[in-house]
């Protein structure tokens, strides 16, 4: 390597960071790194093999309800001769909504730790093994006659889906080059929405939701999870986890020069290896959560992790799809319109989440979530007002569906799938598996709040408990607007001093400097 004038070794140098970025952007047009079978493999086989089981755990439930709670209810009473009162029978049925939500939250908790104890393969193992033991624990439930095992069951999925929002977004960030990042980074949010819509489809009465085969219904991802699973071998760990946390630096060299397509001694692979050197010497151990909790240059970066996963889940597209098919009935529609309604919803969810890919290699993330968070503002707010004065103008029925569609479009532009992997982009390798685990489990606690709170307001407020959705997008704006720094195209070392001053940070000026220097 070159030394500095004076004989300073280069990693002596306060930016000696930016010369391997330097030297890989040179080397971009000489050598770009290529979709390996072993790249696309892990994009593909864990998209389909975890996020896509733990999106239709989440929608699969909702049809086949009310014959799951009186299923529930004649067990009790031919196992432990115990009849449910209505009350009662509602407080196991929230039991069991909530548990998974519990075990999202304790999964994402435990994620920083097992991501660097086990690794990114490791957590998408572990991910799989929980998956698969709750599938068989929802299709033993009916023929043992057993509620516990419902339960189990859905605790165990809860905690795999905590655990992939925590690790999943991090491994595809750390398995790509700086230039497929933008492709791979939606995968996990996009395999979540899939999953809501299989589920929906599944669990049709006409499908697998009837009295006698719901169970099926509620298992039938096991058999994704056994086709991923299977080859589980072939799956690439992350080089960075190998070189930085564990030091197996040739390990890491062969892994990412599968990954990447290289050859042996491709000048781009040895781009890479000295980025990860620098990283390695400047970082001695990883972070835990008290320690990035306590520092405050990672102070600004956390608040926006946590608050766009906290605020995607209170900007309101849980309550609507929870309770969609009730607000299509009030809007005037008859139950099997109210249903195909809901699917409908659930597709144009899907169809625009797949644009994701396409947008963000194009597009960058500052006005794409400026642009989403802002019609979301405006869609919420003009389906509240159209919601309460439903009875005074007739055509307000239709507007709410209007509505309802357009906020699920705009919401799938920047909202639905940037929270989950920004904190990849804002923080560096040893800080990023606690940032990345803690808003997760803000996600998953808001999640649980909604399902928990959402009844109880709508029936207090009516139509208005869809203002502070409202209002939840808009403080997103302005977050987005005033803190948020552009990552697209930028290792994480090139943003981190733009967000280093916490709320005095002058993101914008800061990155124009940065981009003239």
């Amino acid at each position: 390597m070159e030394r500095q004038k004076g004989g300073e070794p280069p990693h002596e140098r306060s930016l000696s960071p930016e010369e391997p970025l330097m030297a890989h952007r040179k080397t971009n047009q000489e050598e770009q790194p290529q979709w390996s079978w072993s790249l696309k493999w892990a994009a593909i086989g864990s998209s389909l093999g975890a996020a896509v089981p733990v999106g239709y755990c989440t929608g699969v439930m909702n049809s086949p309800a009310e014959l799951m709670r009186s299923w529930c209810n004649e067990t009790l009473i031919a196992r432990y001769d115990v009849n449910l009162g209505e009350s009662s029978l509602e407080l196991l049925w929230s039991a069991l909504v909530s548990i998974f939500l519990v075990g999202g939250a304790i999964g994402s908790v435990t994620g920083a730790t097992m991501a660097n104890r086990f690794g990114r393969r490791g957590c998408f193992n572990i991910c799989g093994i929980l998956l698969a033991l709750g599938a068989i624990c929802f299709y033993s439930c009916r023929p043992l006659g057993s509620v516990e095992l419902l339960l189990l069951g859905r605790l165990l999925v809860g905690l795999a889906g905590g655990l992939l929002t925590a690790f999943m977004p991090m491994w595809h960030s750390e398995i790509s080059a700086l230039s497929q990042r933008s492709t791979l980074a939606p995968l996990c949010p996009m395999g979540l929405t899939l999953g809501v819509v299989v589920a929906q489809v599944c669990s049709l009465r006409s499908v697998l939701g009837g009295p006698e085969t719901w169970h099926f219904g509620l298992a039938l991802y096991g058999l994704l999870v056994a086709a991923c699973y299977a080859p589980f071998r072939w799956y690439p760990e992350s080089p960075k986890w190998l070189y930085v946390v564990k030091g197996r630096k040739e390990e890491a060299r062969r892994q990412l020069q599968q990954l990447r397509g290289y050859s042996a001694d491709s000048v781009a692979l040895q781009v890479e290896m000295d980025e990860m050197e620098l990283e390695a010497a400047s970082k001695v151990a990883a972070s835990g959560l008290v320690e990035v909790l306590r520092d405050p240059k990672l102070r600004l970066p956390l608040i926006i992790v946590c608050a766009f996963l906290g605020g995607q889940q209170l900007s309101g597209i849980n309550a609507i799809f929870y309770y969609s098919v009730s607000i299509f009935r009030k809007a005037g529609l008859s139950v099997q319109a109210s249903e195909w309604a809901n699917l409908g919803a659930g597709s144009l969810n899907l169809a625009t989440s797949m644009l994701g890919p396409v947008l963000l290699e194009r597009v960058n993330r500052r006005p794409l979530m400026l642009f989403s968070t802002f019609f979301c503002t405006v869609f919420l707010f003009l389906f509240a007002m159209m919601l309460y004065f439903i009875e005074i103008y007739s055509w307000f029925a239709m507007g709410c569906i209007g509505c309802i569609f357009l906020y699920i479009f705009f919401f799938q532009f920047g909202l639905g799938p940037i929270p989950f992997f920004i904190g990849a982009e804002l923080f560096e390798l040893a800080s990023r598996p606690a940032a990345m685990s803690l808003g997760s489990v803000v996600y998953w606690l808001c999640n649980f709040v909604i399902g928990m709170t959402f009844p109880t307001f709508q029936n207090l407020w009516g139509a208005l408990v869809f203002l502070p959705f409202s209002v939840t997008c808009l403080l997103l704006f302005i977050l987005t607007k005033r803190y948020l720094p552009e990552t697209r195209g930028r290792e994480p070392f090139e943003v981190a001093p733009l967000v280093a001053s916490g709320f005095k940070s002058k993101v914008l000026l800061n990155q124009r400097v940065a981009n003239e220097s």
